[in-house]
């Protein structure tokens, strides 16, 4: 049995043959809908966090391919608080084929994985953010039809989702320039992690806090929202913080001519992205989100049909 819990998993070959996947399914549902490859196969999704985009793909997902998709919101289970996440995974790997579950501890999933008996993905943890990366590799691919040499300008904080994308770029042969402000920049350990995966996948990743010169010369210009949920308290400190490091045209003018501009949204449009940039002729914000539904079967198929 495999899971899907963060990048650092995955190999070279696995995340290709993800890609691949997707790309064919993609394909295959734009012509008429996808085969039933899940027909008789439950996923139960498992919820601390809100999300519009996580929920939504992953249940057109399961139908798209024949399953079926059972929505569990936060007060309805009580991870880690009324139920403890071992007894959470028991059960739920009595009733369903596999679990996705969207949390705030890391640890969360991990204990899923451990101690269930059905495949669990990672549809977000504070940690990192899997599914995203995957389809933003996928987006990446599909538009710039390569990955490797891809210079892919990151700008904002060092959350999740950067960290989730360093490693999948350390994978696939991208080369990630990360910028951020002092002490917000990706951890000394996502860092480490990072390196070690690029000597085996072709990548590279380069921390920054100018983010000026992240952005010269890249081919993607990507960012996401300077405070993430459970940071509110942060978020005016953050406010003063994070000016410098908007995407807006000024620093889109400093990208290749052909870049494409991505956001793993939702966005607060003003703050890290400007309405320009967002709905200009650059970016690839909603392909990029019609792009977790693709990833995300791919995922699928990989995990719940090899449990057939």
């Amino acid at each position: 049995m495999r899971h899907f819990l963060s990048l650092a998993d995955e190999t070279p070959e696995t995340i290709a043959a993800l890609l691949e996947l997707a790309r064919q399914l993609k394909a295959e549902w734009r012509a008429g809908g996808n085969a039933p490859r899940l027909r008789g196969k439950s996923l139960a999704l498992l919820f601390q966090k809100p999300s519009l985009r996580t929920r939504v793909s992953f249940e057109m997902a399961m139908v798209h391919l024949g399953g079926y998709a059972l929505y569990l919101a936060p007060q309805e289970v009580g991870l880690g608080s009324r139920e403890s996440v071992p007894d959470v995974a028991r059960v739920l790997s009595r009733y369903v084929d596999g679990i996705m579950a969207r949390v705030f501890a890391h640890a969360h999933v991990e204990q899923l994985a451990s101690c269930g008996c059905v495949p669990v993905i990672n549809g977000l943890s504070d940690r990192e953010h899997p599914c995203q990366a995957l389809a933003d590799l996928f987006t990446i691919w599909e538009i710039k039809g390569r990955l490797r040499g891809i210079r892919l300008a990151y700008v904002g904080d060092g959350n999740n989702v950067a960290r989730a994308l360093a490693y999948g770029a350390a994978l696939t042969g991208v080369e990630m320039i990360a910028a951020s402000p002092a002490g917000y920049g990706l951890d000394a350990e996502a860092v480490r992690q990072a390196q070690a995966l690029a000597a085996w996948g072709g990548g590279s990743l380069t921390l920054t806090e100018d983010a000026a010169a992240a952005a010269a010369g890249a081919d993607v210009l990507y960012t996401d929202v300077w405070t993430s949920m459970g940071q509110e308290e942060e978020a005016e400190r953050r406010r003063r913080i994070f000016p410098p490091y908007q995407v807006n045209a000024a620093l889109l003018a400093r990208a290749r001519p052909d870049a494409i501009v991505m956001h793993c949204l939702p966005a607060h449009r003003g703050e890290e992205i400007t309405d320009e940039v967002a709905d200009g002729p650059h970016s690839v914000i909603f392909d990029q989100a019609e792009n977790r539904l693709h990833a995300q079967k791919a995922i699928l198929v990989q995990l719940l049909a090899a449990e057939s």
